[in-house]
């Protein structure tokens, strides 16, 4: 929408039907300080067409013409009732923009025909860096600044520095907490008009940006340019000190912010310090208990969406995260990374007491148990001990029934991920551990061990009372009714 300037008054009578003495009453009665539009040269009352509240434009003039008071201006009313109704009835024919008014529509229009015209309005000004090709002289101007390096416009209150006079507006809004743009259907404010008008397809549904390669669709078209980076793997955001690459922007400033120690986002409650806004969003959940994304299988809800979805494999099963050396998948990637190291044979962490190394920090704490005799986590049923809480949560299934892993092909329900993981390859006749002597096959590790016992010869199950060996524990109990026999 052009912004109507603060004039002074016209003096010449107005084109509207009212008389002037009609038109002299109203403003006495209304006390209304009139401005001029230069596009039109209509007359508008001053406090209710401020350029600077835009809300209250549409909000106001709605009523100013319900008076009948400016129905000689058809141009400016259609284009107020069109940021009103924050539609955008021009349309592009080449890329399918749209735009509120009909002259931003040919401004733009221009850009498509290309350099030059019949008459110097049509003239079209390129950037000689980016090419970049602008209809208006004002915004090559601006836009020259980019590449210049040149902020003429300074917050007075951080003393940020903006290229533009309208990015210091904008940015103002942030200090003065003003947001003018309000969604009609759920009440929600913005700062920005196109923050609005990206979150009103929300409402709408509309995801107008289609990826070419997996056809996710998106609301804007910028999601959709980050998004095809998953596909190409351009990672165009590089650290300048331990040069990691990231495809996000965003991404990019909270990792510099590792090497600089700063933590610019601190809870108000335990004033724990964070480097990113989205981090301190999800651990101030901690303290108010809200756990927002629940699953539509079990009902267990999360804190983080992360979470959720790491939990949802659980009931699909989904692994995606393979090793490239041993095939073994995992859910999270986390898992992964820390199995890696079995191949690797890094195991930087040791026991103080006996000197064995571990390779995930974890395993060492659960390990040190052992010396300790610790068994911290006990079941509030039957009272049994467990030295992790993962063991006594899985042990807790016992006495509840619940059996979250359900199978996709004959709805069969288990306790445990792994348990679930077994089964499934009875469906897929995948037998994944393999005997190194002989090459059987077995679906189970516990299967290809006890088979590895018949080429080893080893006996590893003693009797206490007879001192027998034997290959299989079955065949130690099978033992033990002998001697059970003879004391009856």
């Amino acid at each position: 929408m052009r912004k109507h300037p603060r004039i002074l008054v016209k003096q010449e009578p107005c084109d509207c039907p009212w008389e002037s003495s009609k038109v002299a009453q109203l403003l006495e009665k209304k006390q209304m300080k009139l401005v001029s539009c230069s596009n039109c040269s209509q007359l508008f009352d001053m406090e209710v067409f401020n350029p600077h509240m835009n809300l209250t434009i549409c909000q106001e003039t709605d009523k100013f013409n319900n008076m009948s008071f400016n129905h000689s201006c058809k141009s400016c009313t259609e284009t107020l009732k069109n940021i009103q109704g924050n539609e955008r009835p021009h349309k592009c024919s080449v890329c399918d923009k749209s735009f509120t008014v009909l002259s931003s529509l040919n401004l733009h229009q221009k850009m498509h025909i290309g350099e030059g015209g019949n008459n110097q309005h049509e003239k079209l000004y390129k950037c000689s860096l980016c090419s970049k090709v602008f209809a208006q002289l004002k915004n090559f101007n601006e836009h020259q600044r980019m590449h210049a390096g040149e902020k003429p416009y300074k917050c007075s209150v951080c003393n940020n520095a903006f290229s533009f006079i309208s990015g210091l507006q904008i940015h103002a809004r942030i200090h003065s907490g003003e947001k003018p743009f309000k969604c009609s259907l759920c009440l929600k404010a913005f700062g920005r008009s196109s923050n609005l008008y990206v979150h009103q397809k929300i409402h709408t549904g509309e995801k107008p940006y289609k990826c070419s390669v997996c056809h996710k669709a998106f609301i804007q078209s910028s999601h959709l340019h980050i998004h095809q980076r998953t596909h190409t793997g351009e990672k165009p955001y590089k650290c300048s000190v331990c040069h990691k690459a990231f495809a996000h922007l965003t991404h990019f400033h909270n990792h510099e912010r590792i090497h600089m120690r700063e933590n610019p986002y601190k809870c108000s409650v335990c004033h724990k310090a964070f480097t990113c806004r989205t981090t301190l969003r999800e651990h101030q959940r901690i303290h108010t208990g809200e756990k927002p994304f629940k699953c539509s299988v079990c009902l267990q809800a999360f804190g983080r969406l992360l979470s959720l979805k790491v939990h949802q494999r659980t009931h699909t099963g989904e692994q995606p995260h393979r090793c490239s050396v041993c095939n073994k998948s995992f859910t999270v990637l986390s898992s992964l990374k820390l199995h890696q190291k079995i191949h690797t044979g890094e195991k930087p962490y040791k026991c103080s007491v006996c000197s064995r190394d571990f390779a995930i920090s974890s395993l060492l704490r659960r390990h040190e148990i052992i010396h300790t005799g610790e068994k911290p986590y006990s079941c509030s049923v039957c009272s049994k001990k467990f030295v992790d809480s993962t063991h006594l949560h899985q042990h807790q299934r016992i006495h509840t029934g619940e059996k979250p892993y359900k199978c996709s092909v004959c709805f069969k329900a288990f306790g445990l991920s792994q348990t679930l993981k077994n089964h499934k390859r009875i469906h897929t006749g995948e037998k994944p551990y393999k005997c190194s002597v002989c090459s059987k096959a077995f679906r189970l590790s516990q299967t290809l061990k006890k088979h590895q016992i018949i080429h080893t010869r080893e006996k590893p199950y003693k009797c206490f009372l007879c001192n027998k060996v034997f290959r299989h524990s079955s065949h130690l109990h099978q033992h033990k009714k002998i001697h059970s026999e003879k004391y009856c």
